[in-house]
């Protein structure tokens, strides 16, 4: 595995990708990965790359039964600590589906074909699509900004390592975080200050899209699974 270089990854993007990893279960492969991920940080920003280390050194001095069920007992809905950013917005309602195949048209309108597993708004996925695509990434994640400051006070109050990614991923994100639930709660209600969002591409309304061309492949420092390239759309 090699590590990426800076013409690959910007350093947010390297805070994001790793985030997201360490934010996924942790099985055998984030115990194989701490190498790779601690070398990845080394093009992060420095506040980031402290956080996400700390969380690290947590993770490699705990034994791997007590951190699953450290993950499994932190993240749930009945605590209001969930992984899945439609959950914030739309709860368990029909709205929720709409949402969550308007994500997944995003990531194909970008050129990468969501295949995996899991839900297309789990936070690993939409972090490793905003490594991979800063601009609609970074639009995507602003338009969940609500819940992941939500979910980053949640952990906060619980007072668990898990909080140092979220706090590492909203670093990346413009403007400064909410400070307590009810400004979290005002921005739920009223959405991030336009100055706030950027002069990107807004994301695109729930609909008919096409296949557009992709990249090659990122130099990653571990395999990508979850999202590989969408293939181009042939004439009949």
């Amino acid at each position: 595995m090699s590590t990426p270089s800076s013409e690959t990854l910007t350093p947010d993007a390297l805070v994001r990708l790793v985030a997201g990893h360490c934010l996924r279960y942790p099985d055998s492969d984030l115990y194989g990965a701490f190498p790779a991920l601690r070398a990845a940080l080394a093009g992060a920003p420095a506040e980031p790359a402290r956080l996400i280390g700390a969380f690290l050194d947590h993770a490699e001095a705990t034994e791997p039964l007590r951190m699953c069920a450290e993950y499994t007992s932190t993240f749930d809905t009945r605590n209001r600590r969930c992984l899945y950013l439609t959950w914030w917005s739309d709860g368990d309602t029909r709205r929720r589906g709409l949402s969550l195949v308007r994500i997944k048209r995003t990531y194909r309108d970008h050129g990468l074909e969501f295949t995996g597993e899991e839900l297309p708004d789990f936070l690993p996925v939409a972090l490793e699509f905003a490594a991979r695509r800063p601009e609609a990434g970074t639009a995507l994640l602003q338009e969940h900004r609500a819940g992941l400051e939500l979910l980053r006070l949640a952990l906060s109050a619980a007072d668990t390592p898990y909080t140092r990614l979220l706090e590492a991923v909203c670093a990346t994100l413009p403007g400064p975080s909410p400070e307590t639930r009810a400004e979290a709660k005002a921005l739920a209600r009223n959405g991030p200050p336009q100055e706030l969002v950027g002069a990107g591409t807004p994301l695109e309304p729930f609909g008919p899209g096409i296949d557009r061309p992709f990249d090659a492949p990122l130099d990653l420092p571990w395999p990508v699974s979850a999202m590989p390239a969408a293939p181009e759309r042939t004439s009949a």
